[in-house]
C-alpha cells in the first residue's frame, strides 16, 4: 500500500523503477537467487530485459536493492507501530506490538520481506557483507526493546538477551512454514508468543 501510494506524483522513470523492484521481489521470492534471470523479472514487470539496465547496472545491484527494502520495510513498520503506542505502555505491550507487526510482514508474504528471508544466504558474500549492517541495526532495535523490559523488571535478569532475540525472530519467521489463513489470526499468534515469552508454559 505504501509503495502504491508512493507512485502518486512520481516521474515515469521512478514509477518504472519501483515496478521493476516489485516484480524482482516477487520473482526472487518464488525462484531464489540462482534461478532468477533478468528476463524473468522483465516479464513479471511487463517490460524488456534491456530496460532494466536503465535503472540497475546488474542483477546483483537489483537483488541488493530488494534485500535492502526487505529489511528496512519491516524495520520501519515495527518502529512506527511501537512508537505509536500510548506513553507509558508496558514493555510487554511494546514487544507484543513488535512481534505482531513483524509477523504480519511474514504472514502476509510481503514480497520484499519474503525475498530477504529466502535470498540472504544465497547471494554472493560481498552482497551479504554490505547488507549485514542493516540486519544488525534491526537486531539492535530488538535488543533495546528487550533491555528496556529487563530494566523495568518485566524480563528475568539471568536470560541471555541475544539468544532471546534470536529465538523470538526465529519463531516469528518460521511461522510462514506452518501458518494457514483462517484458523488463527495474526493477533492471536502474536499474543500467544508474547504470553510464552513473559509467562512461560508451565501451569
Amino acid at each position: 500500500m505504501a509503495r502504491a501510494a508512493a507512485r502518486q506524483g512520481m516521474r515515469k522513470s521512478e514509477a518504472t523503477r519501483l515496478r521493476i523492484l516489485d516484480a524482482a521481489a516477487r520473482v526472487f521470492a518464488r525462484r531464489g537467487y540462482a534461478d532468477t534471470r533478468l528476463s524473468d523479472i522483465a516479464e513479471e514487470a511487463g517490460t524488456f530485459a534491456g530496460s532494466i539496465y536503465y535503472h540497475f547496472e546488474s542483477r546483483e545491484e537489483l537483488v541488493e536493492a530488494v534485500l535492502t527494502l526487505g529489511v528496512t520495510g519491516v524495520f520501519e513498520a515495527v518502529r512506527t507501530r511501537v512508537e505509536a503506542l500510548p506513553p507509558g505502555s508496558s514493555h510487554r505491550t511494546r514487544l507484543t506490538a513488535a512481534i505482531e507487526t513483524h509477523l504480519a510482514f511474514a504472514l502476509t508474504q510481503d514480497p520484499f520481506a519474503t525475498a530477504n528471508q529466502r535470498l540472504f544466504a544465497q547471494v554472493p558474500a560481498d552482497i551479504r557483507q554490505r547488507q549485514i549492517h542493516l540486519h544488525r541495526a534491526y537486531g539492535e532495535y530488538w535488543r533495546k526493546l528487550l533491555e528496556g523490559a529487563r530494566r523495568a523488571g518485566e524480563i528475568r535478569r539471568d536470560l541471555d538477551l541475544s539468544v532471546l532475540r534470536l529465538q523470538i525472530l526465529g519463531a516469528v519467521n518460521w511461522t510462514v512454514e506452518w501458518y494457514k489463513p483462517g484458523k488463527r489470526s495474526i493477533e492471536q499468534i502474536a499474543a500467544q508468543l508474547a504470553t510464552t515469552i513473559f509467562d512461560g508454559i508451565a501451569a
